[in-house]
């Protein structure tokens, strides 16, 4: 179940759930945290899906990558197995050829915010040379999301 979110008062969002899996904890019986950055990905992929021009598939076309230039994440509580974890993913627009997103896990269960994040992606070209302007496809996307 994934919702997107585009009010004009609100930032675009989307939200994917992602069941938790034996393969994401630790000894400790809880979601490892490196898991989580795992559940950022698998918020921006939601999001590209749910945001039609944006999407990794779009980004391949042009030929150019996003790779992640910076993260943050502050753990707050913690998911086990078989929990529910929800993906917050919201877009926030930033000048230049980037993308910035931010993102909230919350258990489903009870709704508890476990993490929240942010993430900086930067535009690159299939030589691996730092795109100074945003891509065509981007700034487009942007307009369409932005009115």
């Amino acid at each position: 179940m994934t919702s997107p979110t585009t009010a004009s008062s609100k930032l675009p969002t989307d939200v994917c759930r992602i069941p938790v899996r034996f393969s994401e904890i630790d000894s400790m019986r809880r979601v490892w945290h490196g898991s989580f950055l795992l559940y950022f990905e698998d918020g921006r992929e939601s999001f590209g899906r749910h945001f039609p021009g944006i999407g990794y598939d779009v980004m391949q076309r042009e030929g150019i990558y996003a790779p992640v230039y910076e993260l943050n994440i502050r753990y707050l509580a913690p998911l086990q197995l078989n929990d529910v974890a929800l993906v917050h993913t919201t877009y926030h627009p930033h000048p230049g050829a980037r993308l910035d997103f931010s993102y909230k896990v919350y258990r489903e269960s009870d709704g508890q915010l476990c993490a929240e994040g942010t993430t900086t992606q930067l535009f690159i070209d299939q030589q691996g040379v730092l795109l100074l302007q945003a891509p065509s496809f981007y700034e487009a996307w942007k307009k369409s999301v932005e009115h």
